[in-house]
C-alpha cells in the first residue's frame, strides 16, 4: 500500500511538516517495502486553493492513505472523493509514522481539524475560540511588513488579543496554543531551510 506524508524534508528521516496542502513536500511511502519518493509540492506558495491542489497531487500517486499534522475542510473533502483516507494530529519522523501506521498505532478521520486556509495563519484549531482568533489577527496583520512576519505576529497577536476580549480560553490552552504555533514555525523554517539547500547543490 501506498501512503503518503506531509514532510519538511525528502527523506525517511525528516520531520512531519503539520502543515497538509503548504509542506514543503511530500513523502510517498510504500507500506511493503519502505522504499519512497519524495515530491517538492509547488502548491506551497499558493495564495488560495493549496489543500485541494495537493490533495489532488497525492490522490494522483495513488495514495491511500495521507498522514499529516492538520488538514483542513477543502483538503480533506478532496482527499475523500478521491478515496484517500486522513490521519492528522501527527508529528516526530516520517519513519515513524509509517511504522506506527503499520503495526495499527494510527486512526484515520473524515473531518478536518484546522479551519480553512490554517497554513496561511488565518484560522485556528478546533477548540479554541474562532472570534478571539479574528480579533487579534487583525491587529497582529497590521504589523507584519511581509507575509512570513505577518503570520508569526499575527497569529501571537490573535490568540493573546483573544483571550483577554472574550474569556474563554484558559490559560492553559493559551500556552498549548502558542507552543504548537512555535512547533509550527520551526518545521516551516526547516523546510524552507532544506528547499533552499537542494536549490543551492543544483
Amino acid at each position: 500500500m501506498k501512503v503518503v506524508v506531509s514532510s519538511t524534508g525528502k527523506d525517511l528521516d525528516s520531520q512531519i511538516d503539520p502543515r497538509f496542502g503548504r509542506c514543503a513536500y511530500f513523502i510517498v511511502v510504500d507500506t511493503d517495502t519502505m522504499a519512497y519518493e519524495a515530491l517538492d509540492n509547488a502548491n506551497l506558495a499558493l495564495g488560495g486553493g493549496a489543500g485541494i491542489q495537493s490533495a489532488q497531487l497525492v490522490a494522483s500517486k495513488g495514495a491511500k492513505v495521507a498522514i499529516t499534522g492538520n488538514c483542513g475542510p477543502n483538503a480533506v473533502r478532496t482527499l475523500a472523493a478521491a478515496g484517500v483516507e486522513v490521519i492528522v494530529g501527527q508529528s516526530g519522523s516520517v519513519r515513524r509514522a509509517v511504522e506506527d501506521f503499520k503495526t495499527g498505532r494510527l486512526k484515520t478521520t473524515t473531518e478536518p481539524n484546522v479551519a480553512d486556509h490554517y497554513g496561511m495563519g488565518g484560522g485556528g484549531q478546533r477548540g479554541t475560540a474562532s472570534s478571539s482568533v479574528g480579533t487579534g489577527m487583525g491587529r497582529g496583520g497590521g504589523m507584519g511588513g511581509g507575509m512570513g512576519c505577518r503570520r508569526t505576529t499575527g497569529q501571537g497577536m490573535g490568540r493573546g488579543g483573544g483571550m483577554g476580549a472574550s474569556g474563554s480560553v484558559s490559560q492553559d490552552q493559551e500556552v498549548a496554543s502558542l507552543k504548537d504555533q512555535i512547533r509550527e514555525l520551526q518545521a516551516q523554517v526547516e523546510g524552507l531551510q532544506s528547499r533552499i539547500k537542494d536549490s543551492d547543490k543544483t
